[in-house]
């Protein structure tokens, strides 16, 4: 049988599953994806979708497509392959966001970007089982209320700024605080609070049975240096660790600070990745 690409329908879902499972680390956020939404969305819901390329009828590798192209994620597979499913969606796709294994990313970027894109950065995925966490816990850490979200606004733009180097408050106020409230009210945001102020802030971007991937990591500036980061991350990790495998968090390159700090509560350096924003 020749190579093909086709969209995944449920009938693929155990081999999708089997694919990303056999690097689960660097495939968590599709894990996640795939757990909580299935492998195709409902018509009256959001559009999304997977696509496969499959090799004599073996499923060699995948992508998730969000918002039409406002974000794809690859799956951890050899970038030849991820090349292949790009090129057979180039004049239908229109690449807006993707983050992912570095080499992944690259052959993305070649067939579905036109253009320099705005944005792309380097990072490194750190990941860290029950066994690797040092002793570093904070048990005032705690999930997010409702009321908490005019006071986790600013740290949450902060981090958006800082990582994305926009402003999510310009752009899409209205949205923006609603994606906010959304995930408070899903229970994916934990905070810190300090004499009334919200210091700290982390978000679970994804979770399944394999693990879940922890982002949005934010101190405001004139808190910083005073361990909050460390311990919070610290707490949060032991916290999901008792019931989840693994961890992952994606690191800029250039932030040595968080990695200094990833790495002290106990977290490996895995494969490079790579963040792209065309628009």
């Amino acid at each position: 049988m020749p190579v093909t690409v086709e969209q995944l329908v449920p009938s693929h879902t155990d081999a999708l599953r089997a694919l990303l499972a056999k690097d689960p680390v660097h495939n968590l956020y599709l894990l996640g994806l795939l757990e909580e939404f299935g492998i195709a969305a409902p018509a009256r819901e959001a559009a999304f979708s997977f696509h496969g390329r499959f090799d004599s009828g073996v499923l060699t590798a995948a992508i998730f497509v969000g918002g039409e192209g406002g974000l794809v994620v690859p799956s951890a597979s050899d970038a030849s392959a991820t090349g292949v499913i790009a090129d057979a969606l180039a004049t239908s796709l229109k690449l807006r966001a993707t983050v992912g294994d570095k080499s992944a990313v690259d052959a993305l970027v070649r067939s579905l970007c036109e253009g320099k894109p705005r944005l792309s950065r380097t990072q490194r995925l750190f990941s860290v089982s029950a066994d690797d966490l040092g002793p570093f816990t904070n048990p005032t850490l705690r999930l997010a209320r409702e009321e908490d979200v005019p006071r986790l606004v600013p740290l949450a733009q902060g981090y958006v700024r800082e990582i994305l180097e926009r402003d999510p408050l310009t752009e899409d106020p209205a949205h923006y605080e609603a994606r906010i409230l959304q995930r408070v009210r899903q229970r994916r945001t934990y905070v810190l609070e300090e004499n009334g102020a919200l210091v700290f802030k982390v978000d679970i971007g994804c979770r399944s049975q394999f693990g879940a991937e922890l982002e949005g990591m934010y101190t405001p500036p004139d808190r910083r240096r005073a361990g909050h980061a460390t311990l919070c991350l610290g707490q949060i990790s032991r916290h999901l660790l008792s019931s989840l495998p693994r961890l992952a968090l994606r690191i800029d390159e250039r932030d040595e600070s968080m990695a200094r700090i990833a790495r002290k509560v106990g977290y490996h350096a895995g494969r490079t990745q790579r963040l792209v924003l065309v628009d």
